[in-house]
């Protein structure tokens, strides 16, 4: 029987129109996002000027978009679905390291150091030793994981974001593991800093109520053959932005101790173990 629209079933008169030949994974999608979102404009009896406003939005975020810049995503990021997505696609046992938002700002093939190196290159900022090891979730070291880290400057920008300014590859590095799985490296004190606002999604934080700050922190990638990859960050403990995170990244288990070091070469440590497991693990989570 054919389902003529109306307020009461315009759920049903929408979903009865996908074909017998569409994808069985795309209809599925489909038609819980028709249900959800006409549940919403019900729920909040959408005017005419809301809808309105709502596409001019969503138009203006495009609109943003460059090669450089995704205004989508950090939309996604705000609204905690990026961190949502990254929650249900990795789901590890207990005890494993949590991953969180990967960022916009990783950059492929950054140079492999030597351990114990520094990847400060423009001399700004507190020096910090960052060290730890690398272990299966029953305690074995793991050789050969390269462990891919990167952080802003003690200015809160990343490289990337200052060519011409900050040196090429500063606060970036890969170091690889030996057999005891542990690795040290030089870095700085990372700083929070704001995600870009002056586009729609600035906008909409500001009328929210909402700050767009980013509690400090080290982003670390960790990779090693059978071994399910880690995409992280450690956080500065004291940071002020730990509780409102503007993009929900931060995780419990992922605030680690920043301490004064009684070093020479760095003012503060943070030590953090990081704890992989199997490819097949996530079968049985």
């Amino acid at each position: 029987m054919v389902q003529f629209f109306t307020e009461a079933h315009s759920t049903e008169a929408v979903n009865q129109r996908v074909g017998a030949s569409c994808d069985p994974r795309l209809a599925r999608i489909a038609e819980s996002l028709v249900r959800h979102l006409h549940a919403f404009v019900k729920d909040v009896e959408l005017t005419q000027a809301e809808w309105e406003f709502a596409i001019d939005f969503l138009t203006r975020t495009g609109q943003m978009c460059t090669e450089e810049r995704q205004e989508f995503i950090l939309l996604s990021d705000v609204l905690g679905v990026s961190m949502l997505v990254d929650a249900i696609n990795n789901r590890r046992p207990a005890g494993a390291t949590e991953n969180t938002v990967l960022g916009p700002f990783h950059v492929a093939e950054a140079p492999i150091r030597a351990m114990g190196e520094t990847i400060s290159l423009d001399g700004k900022g507190e020096l910090c030793r960052y060290e730890g090891r690398v272990l299966s979730l029953d305690g074995m070291p793991i050789e050969g994981a390269c462990i891919d880290v990167w952080s802003d400057n003690a200015d809160g920008f990343y490289d990337v974001q200052q060519p011409g300014i900050q040196p090429k590859w500063n606060n970036r590095g890969r170091f690889i593991t030996g057999g005891d799985g542990r690795y040290v490296f030089i870095g700085i004190k990372p700083v929070s800093y704001p995600i870009p606002d002056d586009g729609p999604v600035g906008q909409l934080l500001s009328a929210l109520g909402r700050h767009p700050y980013r509690p400090a922190h080290m982003h670390f990638t960790v990779t090693a053959p059978k071994f399910q990859t880690i995409v992280t960050h450690t956080f500065v403990g004291e940071d002020r932005y730990l509780a409102d995170d503007a993009v929900f990244g931060v995780k419990q288990t992922l605030v680690a101790p920043f301490e004064r070091a009684d070093d020479p070469a760095a003012l503060w440590v943070s030590t953090f173990d990081f704890i992989m497991t199997n490819d097949d693990a996530r079968e049985a989570v």
